[in-house]
């Protein structure tokens, strides 16, 4: 699915100075040249789940991996997720995970 390839291809992030481009439904939907609520409903009916969820999900997965593997900071992995600030970064990654980011880095 176009989505999830799109999705997919901003990932692995390999250095600090690297930020994914697409961030919100609304952007993917613009690359795919669809209207946000036809490419949330198709992938509802898909995969049971949401644009955003599907687009958390992956950054989460993302966040934990170079939270675990990297010495970055946290702000700069904030920055690579394409989150401006290094608290909204971390209210995201508690609200999907439970945990705040140094925590789970220990």
């Amino acid at each position: 699915m176009a989505f999830l390839e799109l999705l997919e291809r901003q990932f692995p992030i390999d250095f600090p100075q690297q930020q994914i481009e697409l961030r919100g439904p609304k952007e993917y939907a613009e690359k795919l040249s669809l209207h946000v609520n036809h490419l949330n409903k198709s992938l509802k009916e898909m995969t049971g789940k949401t644009t955003t969820e599907l687009i958390s999900e992956r950054i989460v997965r993302e966040a934990k991996v170079l939270l675990k593997q990297t010495d970055w900071s946290i702000s700069q992995i904030a920055f690579c997720l394409g989150f401006d600030d290094i608290s909204h970064f971390s209210k995201f990654f508690k609200k999907q995970t439970g945990n705040s980011p140094l925590p789970f880095r220990s």
